[in-house]
């Protein structure tokens, strides 16, 4: 058989096996792909089917969704949250608010004290009725509104158990009526909310996935078989990806909550959809060359493996890279989604290649790849694109990345400094209208006081010093109903902020009582506003120890890969200007079209994440395919056909991994709906200019020194293509 390049489709042409393995160059294709290989893939898939989906079930179980799970584990907040468990159960107080604007009637008083008895006599689902407070009135003589305090305790199951206990507290208090405003507010009935908003996430972003998945594929293969293969591997990834971490959470200790649990269903789905697409667009590329589908399916493995295998290994190592954030809930995540997409890689680069090959050419239909017939991607507008571009190279990059500069000035609108409860969700649930009444009658922190721990022989010296501090309510400090007043040598007392517990005055009175109280040994202060500061404090901690981190992962896997160091360079120029620019846009959308507060802390370090591990799997299958031409073509000539080959597939790939976190967007949600807007609008931005204008430019105004220090720097076109074809 000639050793020629010939046509796309002659059988001799490239691709065609070489000595050294049944189906072409010695590797691991033969292994998932062979004639009975397959069948034996298969049988072992769903073994691991059976036994994983009863697991995945019981993910729900296994989250832990408790204060300490998303805390700083070092924060002094979190020190006293441990501390005051050997006091109290941990508690969160949910807030019973009356409200009659003219001023309460009679009848509204009569109803108030009737529903507190009613409240007192309350027990189930960590209720502790018992030790109900109030009713408190805003004022002795004529009260407009009033206040019933109920502790709830929590554990492990955090938001699963409030939820229960906020239903119970509204059945009996009743809802609004006659005029007399009703809600339930405080931590306790924001908590609700938002276990509400997370109740059901793994259904709705797996069918919002699922759906985004499917059209995709559909616009993409245009074939109704042809989707179900890349559908059922990503499905039989998730299931068991979920069962693996809930063995991990069950036996090992690992955090999962329901953010991490989330995203988890967004990237097996985003991740492994895009590794499908990748390596089934070489697998027909190989099926115009190769008779035989077997040996087509072993050549796309040796052929695009490689590049779908640094793609994973980059997103799986940039995920632990998270192991080191302050923040639990970060560092949890970490080895969540990392588990994730390792499933996803696998099931990509067994069973999927398994599935097709079983099913054969026909799967293909209607437009099925026959052999010997042309690749239409040599005269497609990606071609097209990049001969256009080939003319003047550094005119486009020039004004590529101009533009890419000018979005990046959208970042003087960021306001990632964290987002209060009543901008937490898009639309404003019974808490929040709630929170509201309450703040224009009470101290707007009386719901969520101060905590403090101290010396139990400085109690008095601790108290005045809180009571005296601007933003405290004076003689607010004291014992809070159901605690213990001393344990050991150590005291506990609450106090009453009078600004909102989620505002930044709040946060700058927690900074100036700490300072206050920290002259007394030993003596610390937490609360549901100090665990806010800890959180900020600690996300910008992890904004700049992870960003470098993972910039250093990827550049260092690019370079093994590419054995290179410009090109890696190049790429990480590319990606960073990519992310601003993205960060930009999202941030002007955020202020001027959905008219959001603001953005959470941790808001660009998770998009920076997403962003830059998925996005660089499109830089790394053309760069990687550039590479496989120039040493064949010459460089200029490779960055051209690359471009050509791989500008469908890609381009499909970045739509389907968009849509699935823009899928972030049916939760009820502001932190996660501009995650989901940004990472789409960033992987869009990565797919349709910087990978196909930005990082085709550079690389053709370069030339071959863009591989240095390679050999192929050193070689043209013509010696390249001579050495390839001796």
């Amino acid at each position: 058989m000639s050793s020629t390049r010939g046509t796309p489709g002659a059988a001799g042409g490239r691709g065609a096996p070489e000595a050294g393995g049944e189906y072409g160059k010695p590797g691991i294709g033969h292994l998932v792909c062979g004639r009975r290989a397959k069948w034996l893939v298969l049988a072992l898939w769903l073994v691991v089917l059976f036994l994983a989906a009863p697991l995945a079930q019981k993910l729900t179980d296994a989250q832990d969704n408790n204060a300490a799970s998303w805390l700083p584990g070092s924060a002094e907040s979190t020190q006293v949250l441990e501390i005051s468990e050997d006091f109290r159960p941990e508690q969160i107080p949910a807030i019973v608010v009356y409200a009659r604007e003219s001023g309460l009637t009679a009848a509204d008083r009569e109803r108030i004290t009737e529903d507190a008895a009613r409240l007192r006599r309350l027990s189930g689902h960590g209720i502790r009725g018992a030790e109900t407070r109030g009713p408190v009135y805003d004022r002795e003589t004529d009260p407009r509104a009033a206040q019933i305090l109920v502790p709830i305790t929590m554990d492990e199951q955090g938001w699963q158990r409030i939820a229960p206990a906020v239903d119970s507290l509204r059945d009996e208090a009743g809802r609004s009526d006659g005029g007399l405003a009703v809600h339930i507010t405080g931590p306790g009935g924001t908590s609700a909310d938002f276990a509400e908003a997370f109740e059901g996430i793994d259904s709705t972003l797996l069918f919002a996935a699922m759906g985004v998945v499917v059209v995709m594929l559909l616009f993409t293969y245009r074939s109704p078989t042809l989707l179900l293969v890349p559908l059922l591997s990503v499905i039989c990834a998730l299931f068991t990806a979920q069962a693996l971490i809930y063995l991990l959470a069950e036996h090992t200790g690992l955090t999962v909550n329901g953010q991490s649990a989330g995203i988890l269903t967004v990237l097996v789905f985003g991740a492994g959809t895009d590794y499908a697409l990748l390596l089934v667009a070489r697998y027909r590329e190989e099926l115009r060359r190769h008779e035989d589908r077997h040996r087509a399916m072993a050549q796309a493995l040796h052929r695009a493996g490689p590049a779908v295998l640094a793609s994973g290994a980059t997103v799986v190592l940039s995920m632990l890279v998270l192991l080191v954030a302050e923040m639990n809930s970060t560092s949890g995540l970490g080895p969540v989604a990392a588990v994730g997409v390792a499933v996803a890689l696998l099931a990509m680069m067994s069973l999927c290649p398994a599935l097709l090959v079983v099913f054969g050419r026909w799967i293909f239909w209607p437009v099925i790849p026959r052999h010997g017939s042309p690749d239409p991607t040599e005269r497609g507008v990606w071609a097209r694109m990049g001969r256009r571009i080939a003319r003047g190279p550094r005119m486009v990059w020039g004004v590529t990345a101009a533009v890419l500069v000018v979005c990046s000035l959208g970042l003087v609108q960021l306001r990632a400094e964290g987002i209060g409860n009543t901008d937490a969700f898009t639309g404003k649930p019974d808490s929040i209208v709630g929170q509201e009444i309450s703040a224009r009658y009470f101290p707007a922190g009386s719901g969520d006081p101060l905590v403090v721990v101290g010396d139990r022989a400085r109690a008095g010296e601790l108290r005045r010093a809180v009571s005296t501090t601007e933003g405290v309510v004076p003689g607010s400090p004291g014992l809070p109903p159901g605690s213990r007043p001393y344990v050991g040598d150590m005291v506990l007392f609450e106090a009453t902020m009078t600004a909102p517990a989620d505002s930044e005055a709040a946060k700058e009175t927690v900074e100036r009582v700490r300072d206050a109280v920290h002259a007394v040994p030993d003596a610390q202060v937490g609360g549901g506003t100090a665990a806010l500061l800890d959180m900020d404090r600690a996300t910008t901690h992890d904004n700049l120890v992870i960003i470098p981190l993972v910039l250093l992962v990827v550049l260092l896997i690019l370079c093994a890969l590419l054995r290179a160091l410009i090109a890696p360079l190049l790429l990480i120029g590319t990606v960073i200007l990519s992310f601003a620019a993205a960060l930009g846009l999202s941030a002007l959308a955020f202020r001027y079209v959905f008219d959001y507060a603001g953005e959470s802390t941790d808001f660009p370090l998770f998009v920076f994440v997403f962003l830059v591990a998925l996005g660089i799997d499109y830089n790394i299958f053309l760069t990687t395919r550039i590479r496989e031409e120039a040493g064949l073509r010459g460089t200029r000539r490779g960055v051209v056909t690359g471009l050509a080959t791989t500008g469908t597939v890609i381009t499909s790939a970045g739509l389907v991994l968009a849509g699935t976190f823009a899928a972030l967007g049916t939760l009820p949600m502001v932190a996660f709906a501009e995650i989901g807007f940004a990472v789409a609008l960033g992987v869009l931005l990565d797919t349709f200019i910087v990978r196909s204008v930005l990082v085709t430019s550079l690389f053709l105004d370069v030339g071959p020194r863009v591989w240095w220090p390679h050999r192929l720097a050193r070689e043209d076109g013509a010696g390249a293509a001579h050495e390839a074809e001796a």
